[in-house]
């Protein structure tokens, strides 16, 4: 039953298992998450929620990242604001298939509970990190899209149960703690969707990491629940999935087991081998989600990004053309339908539903050139010059495009065109953010608040060695 076998799985993962490209991305999450915990701790969302729950906080045994003097808070309150913080921006990783962000959560509970413990290697941290991403992809590949489509954050309904795998994987939980915490995290499930462009947004992957740590530390002082809670008739996947007619046959094939036994139901998924090439994996069978992960060049919704990309392309052929936007008369994109759907805002009140707005967003891209977390300051998405070019571009639907491809065509007053059609976005799988990229983004978000940004980023990148995964803490 998948409960029991992502449980066993679990508890079986080793270092050693985990191929060199695993660990690399694992690296690379863990450094993007703490880039964005920091970046993300000084917005309104973060403070707001320190100043209401700090009368709350129990022993200050873990941090809140991102602040020149210590300050800290509980491992609950500490993953949760943690959280909180590297959501906010929406500039954090996302697993495309289904897209989750999934480091978020799992993270956030991870480092609070490494510092509270003391003692949790850098190699420790990383197979846990594995064990919950990988956990909380899983089971979200078994209800999407179903479950996303109906109004659940997809991010914060798997990112409990991610949390959880992996604080009992540090915890060294046995395989029937591990069961029990699954259920404990999967009977908490919360974010809807109707939040998007909202503190609670962020607020959703940091409940949801403090759910999974409060699961964990529950189940292994004994804490039971039901040890069948992802497959049950009234269990996670069939009540969160939206009446998703194959869920329990997909539940099987995406938790299939490691050694590539297969799943009672995996005929009827398919081809009859799914369950030992998509399922939990293993030296022998299964696949590696965290290998999947895609991080974000543009802190926004991830349909915005080909439009941006397009954009920001636009923006420098223009220059070298001298061409200037008040010679522009129309800006068309042709987008994928989701985009719309998910970005559709024409009239973003500020910082955050700007996220959510195809306008804003492209019209960033013309005019600057970039769009980083300065260009989603409530100041410019109330300024004039931007509002003037987001008002002009029209966003069509072209069902023939893919999610991450867009056609972008300014037409000038004499009848002449510039068209940019961008196949795969900059941080797609296809063109992915390299080494270099994700540290100029770490260095740019974290220089404004760290004072020595370049010497966290080096640390970080030497995660696999640390011997104690807690001194992150005191980077200030």
């Amino acid at each position: 039953m998948a409960t029991q076998r992502l449980a066993s799985w679990t508890k079986s993962l080793e270092f050693a298992d985990l191929p060199d490209d695993v660990v690399r991305a694992a690296v690379r999450s863990f450094y993007n998450w703490v880039g964005c915990a920091i970046g993300g701790s000084t917005h309104p969302a973060t403070t707001i929620a320190y100043q209401c729950l700090h009368p709350l906080f129990g022993a200050p045994t873990a941090s809140l990242l991102g602040h020149h003097e210590p300050r800290k808070a509980d491992p609950q309150h500490a993953a949760l604001i943690n959280g909180i913080a590297s959501h906010v921006h929406d500039y954090d990783d996302t697993h495309l298939d289904t897209i989750i962000h999934p480091t978020g959560p799992v993270a956030s509970a991870l480092l609070a509970v490494a510092e509270w413990k003391k003692g949790v290697t850098g190699k420790d941290l990383i197979v846990a990190l594995v064990a919950g991403i990988e956990a909380e992809c899983k089971v979200g590949l078994a209800v999407w899209p179903e479950h996303y489509d109906v109004g659940w954050h997809i991010t914060s309904s798997t990112g409990s149960i991610g949390a959880a795998v992996a604080v009992s994987k540090v915890l060294s939980l046995s395989t029937s703690e591990t069961a029990h915490a699954i259920g404990l995290a999967a009977t908490q499930v919360v974010g809807l969707r109707e939040m998007f462009g909202s503190h609670t947004k962020s607020f959703h992957p940091g409940r949801a990491a403090q759910c999974g740590l409060l699961a964990a530390i529950m189940a292994q002082g004994g804490y039971t629940s039901s040890e069948q809670a992802l497959e049950a008739k009234r269990g996670w996947a069939n009540v969160v999935s939206a009446g998703k007619p194959d869920v329990q046959q997909r539940l099987a094939t995406f938790t299939g087991t490691a050694d590539g036994t297969p799943n009672e139901n995996e005929n009827e998924i398919g081809n009859g081998n799914e369950a030992t090439t998509l399922g939990l994996p293993s030296a022998q069978a299964g696949r590696w989600e965290v290998l999947r992960n895609s991080f974000k060049p543009f802190p926004c919704g991830i349909v915005i990004h080909p439009i941006i990309d397009a954009c920001a392309q636009l923006h420098v052929e223009m220059a070298q053309k001298g061409v200037k936007l008040a010679d522009v008369t129309a800006i068309t994109a042709k987008v994928h339908p989701l985009v719309l759907e998910l970005t559709g805002k024409r009239t973003p009140k500020d910082g955050l539903e700007a996220k959510f707005s195809v306008f804003h967003s492209g019209a960033c891209g013309l005019l600057f050139g970039k769009a980083t977390p300065s260009e989603y300051e409530d100041s410019v998405v109330a300024s004039a010059e931007v509002i003037a070019v987001r008002d002009r571009i029209q966003a069509e639907i072209d069902p023939t495009l893919t999610a991450d491809q867009t056609v972008v065509t300014l037409t000038m007053a004499d009848g002449q065109t510039l068209e940019k059609y961008v196949p795969h976005a900059v941080g797609s799988i296809e063109v992915p953010m390299d080494d270099a990229m994700l540290e100029k983004k770490f260095i740019d978000q974290c220089s404004k608040i760290l004072s020595n940004a370049e010497a966290a980023s080096q640390a970080l990148w030497n995660l696999e060695s640390m011997d104690d995964v807690g001194t992150i803490a005191t980077f200030r």
